[in-house]
C-alpha cells in the first residue's frame, strides 16, 4: 500500500485522536460516568473509525480499482479486496 504513505501523517494523526477517544471512553466506564455521556463517546469514536475507514476505501478504490493503468486482473483483485473490507467492516 505504497500509496497510502501520500497520507500517511494525516491518516496517523486520525489514529492518534481515536486512541484518544478510546482511552476517554475506558475512563468514562471507570469512573461510573453517566451512560449519555458515555454513549456519545463511543458514539464519536465510531464516527472517527468510520471517517478513516473511508478515507482508505477511497483511497483504495482510486488506486486499486479505478487506476487506468492497471491490468484487468489487478482491477479485479483491488474489488476482490476492497468488497472483503467491506463485509468484515459491516459484521
Amino acid at each position: 500500500m505504497g500509496h497510502i504513505a501520500t497520507n500517511k501523517d494525516s491518516l496517523i494523526k486520525r489514529v492518534k485522536r481515536i486512541a484518544g477517544q478510546i482511552q476517554a471512553v475506558e475512563r468514562a466506564l471507570e469512573a461510573d460516568d453517566d451512560c449519555a455521556k458515555t454513549l456519545h463517546l463511543v458514539a464519536a469514536t465510531r464516527g472517527a473509525i468510520n471517517g478513516l475507514m473511508e478515507e482508505i476505501i477511497a483511497d483504495h478504490a482510486r488506486e486499486h480499482v479505478a487506476n487506468p493503468a492497471l491490468s484487468d486482473q489487478a482491477r479485479s483483485q483491488g474489488v476482490e479486496e476492497l468488497l472483503e473490507a467491506i463485509r468484515r467492516y459491516s459484521k
